[in-house]
């Protein structure tokens, strides 16, 4: 299914908001809306994790993201879609994507 490929400027968050997600690297080829696009194998750092204040479990700390575009590559490896999964550690819950750009889709 098509979406909008994910890029530096996206709001992502865990399933415990406030927490906010943050790519480790970017592409350093292409760019869409001014900003670098992110990769599939790049990881995420969570930091605000609302399970953190709680004390009751332990917050979301990182996240890997487990599907990216069919269609889409940079440098051969598959982009970020809106629509791609990811899960965090240690928690196992997912990313949610709130807004990224949206001049750019891919499969």
């Amino acid at each position: 299914m098509p979406g909008y490929l994910l890029h530096m400027g996206a709001t992502i968050v865990c399933a415990h908001p406030p927490g906010q997600a943050t790519p480790s690297q970017t592409s350093l080829r292409v760019k869409v809306s001014s900003q670098a696009i992110v990769t599939q194998p790049t990881s995420y750092t969570v930091a605000g994790c609302a399970l953190a204040a709680s004390g009751t479990a332990p917050p979301c700390a990182t996240a890997q993201w487990t599907t990216g575009a069919t269609r889409v590559t940079a440098d051969q490896i598959p982009v970020l879609l809106q629509d791609s999964q990811a899960t965090c550690a240690p928690t196992g819950t997912p990313l949610n994507v709130v807004s990224t750009q949206v001049r750019v889709k891919g499969t």
